[in-house]
C-alpha cells in the first residue's frame, strides 16, 4: 500500500517539473491520509488542486476514506470504476514510506520487535507523479427537527460549522500495483509511479491506454533507506523525518 509520502520540493521546482501552478503549496515530510494535499486533475492540469487524501465515491451515504485502489481491480470495483473512466489525477511526491516488520529488510533484527519505516525515493530526491483517482462527494443533507432552542438559532449547527453536511468535498486515492524488486523487500504493494512520458496519457488517455501504465516502476532507479519512527505519527512533520538512520 501507500500510506504516507513526502512532498518537500520547492513550489517553483514543482511548477517547472509539472508545468502547473503550485502557489501556496508548503513542504511536507509526512503527507498522511485525511490531509488536504495537492493533486493535478485531468480537467485542469495547469494548476494543482488541494483535495483530501481518502476517496469517497460520489454515490456514498457516508465518508469512506479509501486511500489506495488496487490496479488489478480498479476498473471493476464500484468505488473506483467511474473515477478511473473519467477522473484521473497525478499525485506529486518526492518519496513514499513503507514499514518493515522486525527492523530491517533482511530480517537481521527480527527479534527487536516493532516496525521500521523506510523511505523510497530517487537518489536525487527529484519529484515524480503517482497515479491517482479523484471524486466529488456531497454529504447528505442533515435531518432537521424544530425542537428546543437549537432549532431556532444559538445552538449547535449554526452556519459555519464544519459538520453541517453542506458543500462538496473533493477526495483522492493512490493506485497501487505489485512491488518491484526493491519495494518487495519492504511491502507486498507499491504506488504506481508514472514515468514523465506517461503522465499525459494517464490524465487524458482512454481507459485502455491508462490501464497499460499500471505496472511497477523499475527498481534500479529508486533507493530505499530506514528513517526515524517519528514518522509513525501523522502529526509530526519535520525535515529530520527523511534523514537516514543507522542499520539500513
Amino acid at each position: 500500500m501507500c500510506g504516507r509520502y513526502t512532498l518537500f520540493t520547492p513550489a517553483a521546482d514543482l511548477e517547472a517539473r509539472f508545468d502547473a501552478d503550485f502557489a501556496g503549496v508548503e513542504p511536507s515530510y509526512n503527507c498522511a491520509p485525511g490531509q488536504d494535499l495537492p493533486v493535478i486533475a485531468d480537467e485542469d492540469p495547469s494548476a494543482a488542486t488541494r483535495m483530501e487524501w481518502g476517496l469517497t465515491p460520489s454515490w456514498a451515504d457516508e465518508s469512506f476514506g479509501l486511500i489506495n485502489a488496487r490496479a488489478e481491480t480498479v476498473r471493476e470495483k464500484r468505488s473506483f470504476a467511474d473515477a478511473f473512466e473519467r477522473r484521473r489525477c497525478l499525485v506529486p511526491a518526492d518519496g513514499f514510506y513503507e514499514w518493515v516488520d522486525g527492523g530491517s529488510k533482511d530480517g537481521s533484527r527480527g527479534g527487536s520487535g516493532g516496525k521500521t519505516p523506510y523511505r523510497v525515493a530517487f537518489e536525487d530526491d527529484r519529484p515524480f507523479a503517482m497515479a491517482g483517482l479523484y471524486e466529488r462527494w456531497e454529504p447528505p443533507e442533515p435531518e432537521t427537527t424544530q425542537t428546543g432552542l437549537g432549532a431556532f438559532g444559538g445552538g449547535a449547527g449554526e452556519e459555519g460549522d464544519s459538520d453541517d453536511g453542506s458543500g462538496t468535498i473533493e477526495t483522492f486515492t493512490i493506485v497501487t500495483t505489485e512491488p518491484n524488486d526493491l519495494v518487495a523487500d519492504l511491502h507486498h504493494r507499491m504506488a504506481v509511479v508514472l514515468d514523465p512520458s506517461e503522465e499525459e496519457t494517464w490524465l487524458r488517455g482512454d481507459p485502455d491506454e491508462a490501464a497499460a501504465l499500471l505496472d511497477p516502476y523499475p527498481a534500479d532507479e529508486l533507493t530505499a533507506y530506514p528513517v526515524s519512527t517519528r514518522v509513525n505519527s501523522p502529526g509530526v512533520d519535520a525535515p529530520e523525518l527523511i534523514e537516514p538512520v543507522g542499520g539500513g
